[in-house]
């Protein structure tokens, strides 16, 4: 079991300070815009995953005005009590510490908290480019698998390396294959890694997925999700190095490597993000998020915090009923919603059969 129990929130973003007791069923949080919803799930984000969801730039998190910002919860999980605080002063290092020891890596902390964010902002995944659709499967996969995260720490630290050494040569009019020989050997065995885990995880969730989809749109049209990556053809990434160094040195900077792997969303064999309907698009999205959450739940073995950000605005009454459904059915654990209505967000708590609370922002 995990369960958020208190949050304290102190100068992040536009919440000066507020303390919450949250209900370990359905926590639904309702006001007008603006009032701070969004940032109370924000805070809850940053407790897991040790940044903000929705602005990665630390600094800008501290409430206008102050030079500082702290967030403190607690929570109990697999029957510990745990707490969590982060703090950032401006000009200073951001303080992340667990029942008061601070951790020295912030990776470390990742997958302590298991969480599952829905939000408006998910259409960035069909919408934009392939790193959102990266870091959606990277930030699935690091959750259960630390080796998995140090790897792509490791390689992406060393593609930042291997670049500037690409951008130094090339300003100096001087290159050699022996001078990138040292990254490409490491980043060969890292990124062989990091495919095999992403091809490994995408094997098992994406039929996951296609059952969520087919029950949230009540639908009969195909859905699937396809891995696409410069190593599926069985060359190593050390040979696809090798082979495209001209290139590399040409264009000062690495043009093959698991850092360019993508996501292709189709719908009945089709792109997703050329013919699917809105309707379409929304189910998908959230039938990938259900199936992000069952899968952190079997890896962990714990209910990740579901937390659903102005869903309801976003969705039709029919996919409403069906999240509403999942709820009822026990499928997830502690919830928290957000919703511009007081009285929408107050009947849907009403149909949930489990404990529950109200807070107008």
């Amino acid at each position: 079991m995990l369960q958020l129990q208190r949050l304290s929130i102190v100068q992040f973003r536009n919440l000066r300070a507020r303390v919450f007791e949250f209900s370990p069923g359905l926590n639904a949080l309702a006001g007008d815009n603006g009032v701070g919803k969004t940032n109370v799930l924000d805070g809850i984000y940053y407790l897991s995953f040790t940044k903000s969801y929705f602005n990665p730039i630390d600094g800008q998190n501290i409430a206008y005005g102050a030079d500082f910002f702290a967030l403190e919860g607690d929570f109990l999980r697999a029957g510990r009590e745990e707490h969590i605080f982060c703090g950032l002063r401006k000009g200073q290092r951001k303080v992340f510490k667990k029942n008061q020891k601070s951790y020295e890596r912030l990776a470390d902390h990742v997958g302590q908290i298991p969480l599952v964010l829905i939000s408006p902002g998910d259409r960035d995944l069909i919408l934009e480019g392939s790193e959102a659709r990266r870091k959606f499967v990277d930030g699935i996969v690091a959750q259960s698998d630390r080796s998995y995260l140090r790897a792509l720490l490791r390689y992406n630290r060393l593609l930042s390396q291997r670049n500037a050494l690409l951008k130094h040569l090339a300003a100096g009019r001087g290159f050699h294959a022996d001078n990138t020989a040292a990254y490409d050997a490491e980043l060969s065995l890292l990124g062989g890694e990091i495919f095999q885990k992403r091809r490994a995880f995408l094997t098992r969730f994406t039929p996951v997925f296609q059952r969520f989809y087919a029950r949230i749109s009540q639908r009969k049209e195909s859905v699937a999700v396809r891995y696409v990556s410069q190593l599926e053809g069985g060359a190593s990434l050390g040979e696809l190095l090798e082979k495209n160094a001209h290139r590399d040195r040409k264009v000062q900077h690495t043009t093959v490597g698991v850092h360019r792997d993508d996501l292709d969303f189709l719908i009945g064999g089709h792109p997703i993000k050329r013919i699917g309907s809105q309707g379409q698009q929304k189910s998908f999205l959230i039938a990938l998020k259900l199936a992000q959450f069952q899968f952190v739940e079997e890896r962990t073995g714990l209910k990740p915090l579901l937390l659903l950000d102005d869903i309801f605005d976003k969705l039709d009454e029919n996919r409403v009923a069906q999240l509403i459904g999942l709820a009822n059915g026990g499928f997830f654990g502690q919830v928290f919603v957000s919703d511009t209505h007081p009285r929408r967000i107050e009947a849907v708590v009403k149909e949930i059969d489990a404990a529950h609370k109200l807070f107008i922002l």
